[in-house]
C-alpha cells in the first residue's frame, strides 16, 4: 500500500510543469500620435544587443561576474526586435508621428532620420534594477550624423520579473527621450 500511495504521489509531483511567463518591452500607456501628428519620418535600425542577454530567457544578473539565464520567465520577443519596436512606439510618442518605422518594416523607404542604436549594456537584476547603456547615431537625410549615448539605471517598481521588465521599458524611455531631443535639435 505505501509503495502504491509513493507511486501516486511520484507521479502527480511529475505531472506539473511549472508554467513559462512571457513579458514585453512596452512604453507607459499613453495615445499615438493622431489627425494633427507631424509629417516627420524616422526608421529605428540596426540594433544591436550584447549576445549574452540577446535569447528569450531573462538573464539576471546575481553578482559582478555571474548570471542566471531564468528559462520560466522569458521576453516574449528576442531583445534584438523587441527593442527597436519598443523605441519606434515610443519616438511615435515624443515626435508626435505616426510615421516610425522598426524592424523588419522596410529600411529602404526614404526617411528623414535613421536611428542606429548599440546596446551595450542591458542588465537586469532583482537587487539592483535595470541598466541600459547605448550608443546611438541618429542620420538625417541631410547633413550630418549626430552621436550620443545614453546610460540609463532604473529602479524595480516590485523585486519580481515583472518588475524588471517594467524598469527596462522606462530605461527605453530615457533613451528614447535622448533620441527625440537630438532628432528635434
Amino acid at each position: 500500500m505505501r509503495v502504491w500511495v509513493a507511486s501516486v504521489l511520484l507521479v502527480a509531483a511529475c505531472g506539473s510543469t511549472p508554467k513559462e511567463t512571457f513579458y514585453t518591452l512596452s512604453p507607459s500607456p499613453g495615445p499615438l500620435p493622431g489627425g494633427s501628428a507631424s509629417s516627420l519620418s524616422v526608421y529605428v535600425g540596426p540594433v544591436s544587443v550584447p549576445d549574452t542577454v540577446d535569447r528569450t530567457p531573462m538573464v539576471l544578473r546575481t553578482g559582478p561576474t555571474q548570471l542566471e539565464i531564468d528559462d520560466l520567465h522569458r521576453w516574449s520577443e528576442p531583445l534584438k526586435t523587441g527593442i527597436p519596436r519598443a523605441l519606434a512606439e515610443m519616438l511615435m510618442r515624443a515626435l508626435g508621428t505616426p510615421r516610425v518605422l522598426a524592424g523588419r518594416q522596410s529600411s529602404a523607404v526614404g526617411v528623414d532620420f535613421r536611428v542606429a542604436v548599440d546596446v551595450q549594456r542591458f542588465d537586469s537584476s532583482l537587487t539592483e534594477g535595470a541598466t541600459l547603456d547605448a550608443a546611438w547615431t541618429i542620420t538625417p537625410a541631410k547633413g550630418a550624423a549626430s552621436t550620443g549615448r545614453t546610460l540609463a539605471q532604473e529602479p524595480l517598481p516590485s523585486r519580481d520579473h515583472a518588475g524588471i521588465a517594467a524598469a527596462h521599458g522606462r530605461a527605453l524611455e530615457r533613451l528614447a527621450a535622448d533620441l527625440a531631443a537630438a532628432i528635434k535639435n
